[in-house]
C-alpha cells in the first residue's frame, strides 16, 4: 500500500465509520470540501475544532531566480491556503 491516502480511501473510511453507503459518504465528503473551498474563496477562515484551521494567506510579488540560467524572474503576487493543525491533531500525530 502507498504512503498516501486518496479521496477514495477517505470515502471508504467515512462510509464504514458512519455506517453509510459509499455513495452517501462521497456526497457528504464532496459537500464538506466544497463548503470549505467556498468559504476560503470568499476570504473567510474555516476552523474545525480539534482538527485545525484553514485560512487564505496573500503572497506579495517578488523577484526570484531561474535555477537553470540564474536569470532573475518576476514571481507574481498570489494567494495560498494555509493550514494550522489543532492541538488534538498535533497530539494524535505525535
Amino acid at each position: 500500500m502507498a504512503n498516501s491516502y486518496t479521496k477514495a480511501d477517505l470515502v471508504d473510511a467515512v462510509a464504514s465509520a458512519a455506517d453509510l453507503k459509499k455513495v452517501e459518504a462521497e456526497s457528504a465528503l464532496t459537500a464538506a470540501l466544497g463548503a470549505i473551498e467556498s468559504a476560503l474563496t470568499s476570504g473567510k477562515k474555516v476552523t474545525l475544532v480539534g482538527f485545525g484551521t484553514f485560512s487564505v494567506q496573500h503572497r506579495a510579488a517578488r523577484t526570484g531566480r531561474n535555477p537553470q540560467t540564474k536569470a532573475p524572474i518576476q514571481i507574481p503576487a498570489s494567494n495560498t491556503v494555509k493550514f494550522k493543525p489543532g492541538k488534538a491533531l498535533r497530539d494524535a500525530v505525535n
